[in-house]
Parts: C-alpha cells; structure tokens; sequence
C-alpha cells in the first residue's frame, strides 16, 4: 500500500484502517522505512525552514535561528522523534497486559507510528510558527487515532481502552519533554556533533539499550529500567481503573498523586 494510500485511509477513515493495519504482518525496518522516516521528516524540515529562513515575526521584526543550529536541530528532532516512537512502542506493549490486553512489540509498534500521522503531517504548520494551535490540534488528533487503534492492535477492551491510552499519553509527554530538552541542547552547544541512534532496531530485545550520540556525548537508555518504569505504571494503571469502577473518588485522587510522582522517575538518558 502507497504512503499517500495509508496516510489517506488513517486519516480519513481510522475505524475501517485499524482492523487492516492489525492483519498487517509488517516488519520494523519497513514500517520505518517506508513510513515512520518519511512522515517524521515534515515537522523537522518544516520546523528548519520555519525558524531559519522564514522567521519568526513579532513587533515588526523577524528573529531567525542561525543556519547551522537550525540544521543540527532538525537533524537531532528528527532522529530522536525516530527513538521517541520505539520507546513509546516499548511501554504500550508492556501497559497492554493491566489493561486485559495481549503484549505484541510489532502492534505496539504500528498503533504508535500510524496513531503519530497527524501530529507528524501537522508538523507542516511549523513553516508559520504562529500557527502551533494547528500543531496543537494536530496532536489531540493523534491521540484520538491512538485511542481508536488500541482495541484493534493490542487487544484491550473497549472499555478500557481510554484509561490505557491515558496513561501512554502521559509517557509520551514525559519523553517528548526530554526529547525537547535534548533538542534545544543543540541552540547553546553549536555544531558540535550530529546525533545517531545505535540499537534502536531490535524490537526482540527490549532489555538492551539504546544509544543516542548528542553534541554533548552519548546518552544511553537503559531499556531494563524503562520496563521496569512501564511495569509501575501499568500496577497504577490497574489501581486507577479499580478505583474508578468502585467510585472511590479518595482512592482515585491517591492514585493521581502516585502517577504524578511516578512521571519524576520516568527513566532519562545517563
């Protein structure tokens, strides 16, 4: 199936897609290859040209970022948000079981990169930065194809499919706060080096990790320590989902708190 054919379908019509994506029996490098890379390139060229040759115009003036932290940075955005979509992949496939769902790394993988379209095809409003609300949008879209696509792929209930997608929503934010820490590195370090990913393509072996060579050194993510993150997450998960069905409003409130302090501990590069 074309990208312009894929693209077309999750988004126009992603309760018929889902069920045909789940049928798919598509391998890693492909999806990346023929999808992931291709889409997740829109926002980085967008964003350079955005910020470095158009502008941003306030006041009258137009304030640019200089030509060669622009290019790192699209360079390293694109490549950590290649990363971000593994790891995020990672977590819904360990979340599934605490949900009534069935651990599948390969449909774990296709519900993160299909769901991520729209806020990868919205990433084309970055040429105009004064239009991140359209950015914004874009991602709740994503959030809603995720949402749709949990069912199909990784086999939780419908009735639960909200609080699960609620909770890799989360780990999401959490990652895309430090993937934009890492990108913004770049603004103060100056060319000093472009990022590349090592390991990331073993979807069988979780419990390595992934490598990822910054300006400022490699950064190193332990994938034993992010299962066992994902692992506390999916228990509160759980604990969410009783105390919701019990009405135990006091209980549910605990269990936020919990999560809250739980996103302090999310795993980050070392």
């Amino acid at each position: 199936m074309s990208l312009v054919v894929r693209i077309k379908g999750i988004m126009l019509t992603p309760r018929l897609v889902w069920p045909v994506i789940a049928a798919e029996e598509t391998g890693t490098v492909a999806l990346y290859t023929r999808y992931v890379m291709p889409l997740a390139a829109v926002p980085a060229v967008a964003g350079f040209l955005g910020a470095s040759i158009f502008g941003v115009g306030t006041f009258g003036l137009s304030i640019r970022v200089p030509l060669a932290t622009g290019l790192l940075q699209m360079v390293m955005s694109y490549t950590m948000s290649l990363v971000m979509i593994f790891i995020v992949s990672l977590t819904g496939n360990a979340l599934a079981p605490g949900f009534g769902g069935q651990k599948n790394s390969a449909n774990a993988l296709k519900l993160v990169a299909y769901s991520s379209t729209a806020a990868m095809m919205g990433g084309v409003f970055a040429l105009v930065p004064a239009l991140w609300m359209m950015m914004l949008a874009a991602s709740f879209y994503s959030v809603y194809l995720l949402f749709l696509g949990v069912p199909s792929l990784m086999l939780v209930p419908r009735q639960k499919a909200l609080p699960y997608t609620a909770v890799l929503v989360v780990c999401g934010i959490v990652l895309g706060v430090i993937v934009n820490m890492a990108v913004g590195v770049v603004a103060y370090t100056g060319p000093a080096g472009i990022g590349s990913v090592d390991g990331a393509a073993d979807m069988e072996s979780p419990t390595g990790e992934v490598t990822i060579n910054t300006p400022n050194g490699a950064v190193t993510f332990d994938m034993g320590k992010m299962e066992a993150w994902s692992a506390k997450v999916e228990a509160l998960g759980r604990k969410l989902e009783e105390a919701q069905q019990a009405g135990d409003s006091a209980a549910f409130e605990q269990v936020l708190k919990e999560m809250n302090e739980l996103q302090r501990e999310q795993p980050t590069g070392k």
